[in-house]
């Protein structure tokens, strides 16, 4: 694994423990000698991750639409920062970059952005492991989602189960691994 595309918030959230995590998560990717790949942006949970990435001594390669970076206020001290014409174009290539994805805590673009990585691997448009730290129990009620959607019968017991769901990210990052070695 040489790289992973971590989905998060470009707000804070209203705790300091998210921030936290995602601290936690760039100090595991950092001592497992993985780079980030994000969103681009310098304001939230994503300038928080890409931050202290750097901060740690990493590489962080951002992916921001040309509309977006006046907005999220592009980051402009990364390893790399690429610009891109729209949101399909920057999610093409955050895949194209990452080999796994994370989902920190966020909103309604954090959750789009994983379940259509999510979707891609159950469609086997890709063969890369899907994660989510589950960070204080975040996504706790979603989880509870997904398992109400494989009971009631829309979705596959197999394919709910391409989400790998752990609380430490260590934990996570292990199973990655072990995701690429029976790939």
């Amino acid at each position: 694994m040489k790289s992973i595309c971590v989905y998060c918030g470009s707000r804070k959230g209203e705790s300091e423990k998210y921030a936290e995590s995602a601290k936690l998560l760039a100090a595991e990717l950092v001592k497992s000698d993985i780079a980030l790949v994000y969103g681009g942006g310098d304001i939230g949970l994503m300038g928080v991750m890409a931050d202290e990435v750097l901060r740690l001594g990493g590489e962080v390669t951002g992916v921001i639409p040309k509309d977006l970076l006046d907005l999220e206020v592009g980051h402009q001290g990364l390893t790399r920062l690429h610009i891109v014409k729209d949101m399909h174009e920057r999610k093409a290539m955050m895949m194209d970059l990452s080999d796994g994805f994370i989902a920190l805590p966020g909103g309604l673009g954090t959750l789009e952005e994983l379940f259509e990585v999510l979707t891609w691997s159950q469609l086997r448009y890709h063969a890369k492991p899907v994660g989510l730290f589950n960070a204080h129990g975040f996504f706790d009620k979603l989880l509870a989602y997904m398992q109400h959607t494989v009971d009631e019968g829309f979705v596959r017991p197999i394919h709910a189960d391409l989400l790998m769901v752990e609380m430490e990210p260590a934990a996570l990052l292990r199973r990655f691994r072990e995701f690429k070695k029976r790939s």
